[in-house]
């Protein structure tokens, strides 16, 4: 089954089901939307949907209800799973009177008088609240984010902080229930550190979760954050994650006076999450679009380099970020960087080569601090040169195929014989080799 999870990040849902037998034939397995549940329509920021208003209205600046189920429907034809991303950590923050209750009286009143909201209507009465202050932690923001348990219970800058209860659970799951009713296979847990584990395990492995993919995002930043806060939850649940201690693996490995020897077996040594609990990825959303997750963007080329790494891996679901630049407004150098890449020839071709190798066993053939090569199985073989020289080693084809092998990157052909072969990578290249027929 095919896997990598493309992140159509800040997509219109339109734009989603246009683009749906596209998606499919650039090979990806799932799209994870955008978070589908009600957030201030005419906001126009990427993070607007990260502040719900309403579990049982579905609507933002990105589209209305009608539109998700069309999108959703559009990939399922196609044969492309959907992932929604939810946000059950905080509510949205709004300067009104009864800012901790939701979705207010305001809102209340609009629905009593706009039927455009029953249209919208996920589930529930909406003559009624969803939550009240006694929902909420004691309004303070957070100010030391070593503190698990300011991190767990006070505020992401002003955003109302849910608490556990079993109200609260209750309410989240029948959220996710009727996510699935309306064609989610599955789910990303947005901002888990800031989650009680014990929520984390009640709602994500509840029912409607049963034999979904669901992941979550706990942003860590170097081992000691990964020993706090995202391993006892790993260890705590059955949920996959992403895999940041990969993403600082790869920053190491690639950055001045690292080791590509380090992408070996990283697992083996915790720089890695468990093959089968890992979302790999280069970058997240997060990650260009704070200030202060800046410092964990590669540089571009290794980037690339590193998108090659994580592609043509044996572990782990790979995901491919695709944005609109919404970062270049503030950093003029991200234009163009992740714009569309979705389908770019590079991706494209590695999401080709993941696909034909998946569950191919991996193996080493040549480790070097500069230059890495390994084998999938006996038909791939990816190379990866960090240097800036040429690069021309000389591997042994034992447990490999003969014959013609394509570069799924570049295209070109080279035909492998003999005991031994030796081939050339150019400096700061990857190659992707494919047996063909």
């Amino acid at each position: 089954m095919r896997d990598v999870i493309l992140h159509a990040f800040n997509w219109r849902y339109t734009d989603i089901a246009s683009r749906a037998e596209a998606i499919a034939a650039a090979g990806y397995g799932a799209v994870l939307f955008p978070p589908p549940l009600w957030s201030d329509e005419n906001g126009q920021k990427w993070w607007q949907v990260y502040q719900p208003k309403d579990y049982r209205i579905l609507r933002s600046h990105l589209g209305r209800k009608a539109d998700l189920v069309e999108a959703i429907s559009k990939l399922k034809a196609a044969g492309v799973r959907a992932i929604a991303d939810v946000v059950f950590n905080h509510m949205a923050n709004e300067n009104r009177p009864d800012r901790f209750q939701f979705p207010g009286k305001d809102a209340l009143a609009r629905y009593a008088s706009d039927p455009t909201f029953q249209d919208d209507r996920l589930y529930g009465d909406l003559s009624q609240g969803l939550y009240t202050e006694h929902d909420f932690h004691p309004d303070r923001n957070i100010t030391d984010w070593t503190d698990k348990e300011q991190v767990e219970d006070a505020s992401l800058s002003g955003l109302p902080d849910i608490t556990l209860s079993i109200a609260v659970v209750r309410e989240q799951i029948q959220c996710l229930t009727e996510l699935v009713n309306i064609g989610f296979d599955g789910f990303r847990v947005d901002a888990v550190k800031h989650l009680p584990v014990e929520q984390v395990m009640a709602v994500f492995q509840s029912n409607p979760t049963d034999g979904r993919f669901v992941f979550g995002e706990t942003l860590t930043f170097d081992n000691s954050q990964n020993a706090e806060f995202l391993w006892p939850v790993v260890n705590a649940t059955r949920i996959s994650f992403y895999d940041f201690p990969l993403q600082q693996t790869l920053r190491r490995a690639f950055g001045m006076g690292g080791t590509l020897r380090e992408l070996v077996d990283p697992a083996s040594v915790g720089n890695a999450l468990p093959w089968s609990r890992a979302v790999t990825f280069t970058v997240t959303h997060d990650v260009p679009n704070n200030d202060g997750f800046r410092g964990m963007l590669l540089d571009p080329q290794d980037e690339y380099l590193a998108n090659a790494y994580v592609l043509g891996r044996n572990a782990g679901v790979p995901l491919v970020y695709s944005d609109h630049a919404e970062s270049a407004t503030e950093h003029p150098e991200d234009k163009g960087r992740w714009e569309e890449c979705w389908n770019r020839p590079d991706i494209a071709g590695m999401v080709g080569f993941h696909n034909a190798v998946q569950g191919l066993p991996q193996r080493s053939l040549w480790e070097d601090d500069g230059f890495f090569v390994y084998a999938r199985g006996d038909r791939a073989i990816v190379a990866i040169n960090k240097t800036a020289q040429w690069a021309s080693p000389g591997i042994s084809t034992w447990g490999l195929q003969w014959g013609g092998y394509r570069c799924q990157v570049h295209k070109y052909l080279m035909q492998l014989q003999g005991d031994t072969f030796r081939f050339a990578i150019a400096p700061r290249e990857v190659q992707m080799w494919l047996r063909e027929g």
